[in-house]
């Protein structure tokens, strides 16, 4: 039976090469991507074994265990939906006992390129201890209980906060907090690195490996202790000759794997009773929202469904969260030069995001694009209604990230520029927006999923048609770029006012006529669109 298991998901997934030119592009990309990751991640760790350190091969076997650990068993409720091919609701039919069932669904999600990487990662690293074979023996024990832990954790809590995920609250506020979290990934770790080499260092020397050491040791020392690196550590203790530390960390990884399969196993047997139900629950709506405050016209019935978008649906408010981070992302950038160029940067860069952010308008609607085809929406009504929510909330966005930027930087005199660029790059880049996505659509998550889900073979299509509009954009810019730089070099009232002038008219300008451009676009493809993005998986 596990073999059938195994079987089904690897049919599912050579299926994926059959729909379209993208998945298969998407497939490869990922798979020689995580294998190249792999190969230098095993090449460094081997490398300290044989020429190095052991202590720091143990260490780095530890710790990065005990991360993807932590990444199988969070990443899941995050990035719900990620891999639902062997559903177990789909098994409820089919008279298979429990325990086989948990142990073919077990198997199976290692078949995939995460489970994959994790397999080959685990047990190449335990070849670190090659001229030890005793200890090699363990640390390839240690590498199978390791991939346990992760996959076994991961379909447990999964499996139990299963109602809870069904929730599309749930989803849609645990897809904009995902959204913080990494985008603040980049902060975090330029300030935990500054602190440790203000730690560490010693006057004018720098930090060295044999001062890192130490510390390191004291977190691997506890992150063994704990499931998520008690299997990882077990050759560490071996090399060691820590006997009762090795038999220690070895009971509280078997004990990890027992009681997530305890908990994978009543779990499951409660949702194949009872399947958790889906819905977000009632909600009651009044009035008629955005669409009672704007005139009756088809231009600003687009412009209200617009922003109607923007405010509830997470693929599209999960942007407007991260927009208050980029500064402090400039702030901390900069930090590393002791600069405030970066910072300086986030009013123009915040602009260009905000405009750009309606790139791809028709492959978020999805199915419901039918109704603008259905109701007879011409391009000109389309692309002025998409484009005037951004119109309205842009520019006080981007203003106002201009004066916080000049405020913490104390470059008043930078003010008149800086808006100059930030306005013209928001007026020029939303117009390209409104062109490009008449022309290029590509797969994004559907409503109600996570946005963080990318849906196979969707990334080379969103790297080419982002890169397209990137480098047009740039290029339309130059004019406003070029006034705004020389106003920063030679300084001066007339300068900056000259730079916020030329952005505005400028950026106007740009914005007519690409709307004008896109409308046509829009008119002459209308069916190719809507079967384009009808035909999204």
């Amino acid at each position: 039976m596990v073999a059938r298991f195994l079987t089904l998901k690897l049919t599912l997934m050579g299926n994926t090469f059959r729909k379209s030119v993208w998945q298969t592009i998407g497939m490869i990309v990922a798979s020689l991507y995580a294998l190249g990751v792999v190969g230098m991640l095993l090449a460094g760790v081997v490398a300290l074994g044989f020429l190095g350190d052991p202590g720091w091969a143990g260490l780095a076997i530890t710790l990065g265990g005990a991360l993807a650990v932590l990444g199988w068993w969070i990443i899941p409720i995050f990035a719900f939906g990620v891999d639902a091919t062997l559903d177990p609701q789909r098994f409820t039919t089919f008279a298979i006992p429990r325990r086989t069932l948990l142990t073919g669904l077990a198997v199976a999600g290692l078949v995939s390129v995460p489970g994959i990487a994790t397999v080959l990662l685990a047990i190449g690293a335990s070849f670190a201890w090659l001229t030890e074979p005793g200890v090699l023996l363990v640390s390839i024990v240690g590498a199978v209980l390791g991939i346990a832990t992760c996959v076994l954790g991961s379909r447990a809590i999964t499996t139990v906060l299963a109602p809870v995920l069904e929730s599309r609250r749930y989803r849609e506020v645990v897809a904009i907090v995902a959204l913080v979290l990494i985008v603040m990934i980049g902060p975090l770790v330029s300030w935990l690195s500054n602190g440790v080499e203000v730690t560490v260092g010693s006057g004018s020397e720098t930090s060295t490996g044999a001062q890192l050491l130490p510390l390191f040791e004291q977190v691997a020392g506890v992150v063994g202790w704990t499931p998520f690196g008690a299997a990882w550590s077990l050759g560490s203790m071996a090399h060691d000759g820590d006997w009762v530390g090795l038999v220690g960390r070895l009971a509280v990884a078997l004990g990890t794997v027992g009681l997530t399969w305890l908990i994978w196993d009543r779990a499951l047997g409660r949702a194949l009773v009872s399947p958790p139900a889906g819905g977000g629950g009632e909600s009651k709506a009044k009035g008629l929202g955005a669409f009672g405050r704007v005139p009756a016209s088809p231009t600003w019935a687009v412009a209200a469904r617009t922003a109607t978008y923007w405010l509830r649906d997470p693929r599209y408010s999960g942007s407007i969260a991260v927009v208050p981070l980029l500064p402090v992302i400039m702030y901390f950038a900069g930090q590393s030069t002791g600069s405030f160029f970066m910072l300086l940067a986030t009013g123009p860069f915040v602009g260009w995001i905000l405009g750009f952010s309606i790139s791809n308008d028709i492959g978020y609607d999805n199915t419901a694009f039918a109704l603008h085809v259905s109701s007879g929406v011409d391009g000109r009504t389309d692309r002025w209604g998409r484009a005037i929510p951004m119109l309205v909330a842009g520019p006080l966005v981007t203003a106002a990230t201009v004066l916080a930027s000049v405020w913490v930087a104390d470059s008043w005199h930078l003010t008149l520029p800086l808006l100059g660029l930030g306005l013209g790059s928001l007026l020029v880049s939303t117009g390209v927006s409104c062109a490009v996505s008449a022309r290029l659509v590509y797969p994004v998550a559907k409503p109600g999923e996570s946005p963080l889900k990318s849906p196979q073979g969707a990334a080379m299509a969103t790297i080419v048609s982002q890169g397209i509009g990137f480098i047009v954009t740039v290029g339309l810019a130059l004019p406003v770029f070029a006034v705004g730089i020389a106003a920063i070099v030679v300084g001066g009232l007339l300068w900056g006012i000259a730079t916020l002038v030329v952005g505005l008219l400028y950026g106007t300008l740009i914005l007519v006529l690409a709307v004008r451009f896109g409308a046509r676009v829009y008119d002459r493809r209308l069916p190719e669109l809507l079967q384009q993005v009808q035909s999204f998986p």
